[in-house]
C-alpha cells in the first residue's frame, strides 16, 4: 500500500512540475483578456514570397481566410488564437517557417504539464493570409471554412471540417471535405480538377470559353446545369453523370460525394480578393 501512494504521489508532483514548466518557458503574447476570463493572441508577420512559390497550412484549429492581390508580392500573416484561459492557449501553437520560395503555416502540441495535457481545452484558431496571387497553395487539417481568393497556381484542399470556397485557380485537387465546396474556374491549365470524398454540395462556377469534360462517379446525388450551352448526360450507372464544357478538354472529375453538384454561371463580386492593404 504505501509503494503505491509513493508512486501516486511521484505522478502528482511531476505533473505539478510540468504545469510549472508550462508557465515559466514563455509562450505566446496575451494581448487581452475579457470579464469572463478568455484570453486571446495575436501574431502579425510579412513575409517576401517570389513568384510560384508554395503556400503549406496544416493542422488549424478554426478557419483560415486567404485573400489574394495581383499587384502585391508580399505575404501577410494574421493569426488570433483565443482560449479559455493562458493554460488553453499553452495547450497548443502555431509555427511560421518561411522563405523565398515556401511558406509553411502549421500548428502543433504545446510544451504543457501532465494534468494541462489531459484535463485542458484546446484553444480556436483563426487564419488571416493576404498573398500575391502568383502562388501554389496546399491545405490539410483545417477545423473550420476555408476560403480562398484568386490563386494562378494549383490548389490542393484536404481533410476539411466546414465549407469550403476557391474563387479560382489553375488546377484544384479537393478531398476528404465535410461541408459545402464553390469553386470557380476561369480557365483551366495543365493540372485538372479534381473532388473526391465530399459530404456536401458541390457549385462550379464556370467562366464562359471554358473548355472541359465533366465526369462523375459513385455519387449520392445528381449534377444540375444552369448554364443553357451545358447539358448533362446520366450514364447506365447509379451516381454516373458526364457534361461537355465548351470544346471539351481537360478533366474535371468527382467521386465518392455525398450530394449535389451545380454548375453556375460567377458571381459578379468575389469578396475574397484583397486591396493593396494591410491586415489591420
Amino acid at each position: 500500500m504505501k509503494r503505491i501512494l509513493i508512486v501516486v504521489a511521484l505522478v502528482l508532483v511531476a505533473g505539478i512540475a510540468g504545469i510549472v514548466r508550462s508557465h515559466s518557458r514563455g509562450g505566446s503574447y496575451v494581448a487581452s483578456q475579457n470579464a469572463s476570463g478568455e484570453v486571446r493572441d495575436e501574431v502579425r508577420k510579412t513575409y517576401d514570397l517570389a513568384p510560384g512559390a508554395l503556400v503549406d497550412i496544416a493542422s488549424i484549429n478554426g478557419a483560415l481566410k486567404i485573400e489574394t492581390s495581383e499587384s502585391r508580392t508580399a505575404a501577410e500573416i494574421y493569426i488570433e488564437r483565443t482560449g479559455a484561459n493562458s493554460d488553453a492557449l499553452s495547450r497548443r501553437k502555431i509555427n511560421i517557417d518561411a522563405d523565398a520560395n515556401t511558406l509553411k503555416i502549421y500548428g502543433s502540441k504545446g510544451d504543457v504539464g501532465f494534468f494541462a495535457r489531459l484535463f485542458g481545452s484546446n484553444p480556436s484558431e483563426k487564419v488571416t493570409l493576404k498573398l500575391p496571387r502568383q502562388i501554389s497553395l496546399k491545405t490539410k487539417g483545417i477545423n473550420g471554412a476555408v476560403t480562398v481568393g484568386e490563386i494562378d497556381g494549383a490548389v490542393e484542399i484536404h481533410g476539411i471540417n466546414g465549407r469550403v470556397q476557391v474563387a479560382s485557380a489553375s488546377g484544384v485537387e479537393i478531398k476528404g471535405i465535410n461541408g459545402n465546396i464553390q469553386v470557380g474556374l476561369k480557365k483551366m491549365g495543365q493540372d485538372d480538377v479534381s473532388f473526391s470524398g465530399v459530404n456536401g454540395n458541390i457549385e462550379l462556377q464556370l467562366s464562359d470559353g471554358l473548355n472541359a469534360n465533366l465526369e462523375t462517379h459513385g455519387m449520392n446525388g445528381r449534377v444540375v446545369s444552369e448554364l443553357a450551352e451545358v447539358k448533362v448526360e446520366q450514364e447506365g450507372r447509379h451516381g454516373e453523370y458526364s457534361a461537355r464544357i465548351g470544346s471539351g478538354g481537360s478533366a474535371i472529375s468527382a467521386k465518392g460525394i455525398n450530394g449535389n453538384i451545380r454548375l453556375t454561371k460567377p458571381t459578379v463580386a468575389v469578396p475574397v480578393t484583397a486591396a493593396a492593404t494591410s491586415i489591420n
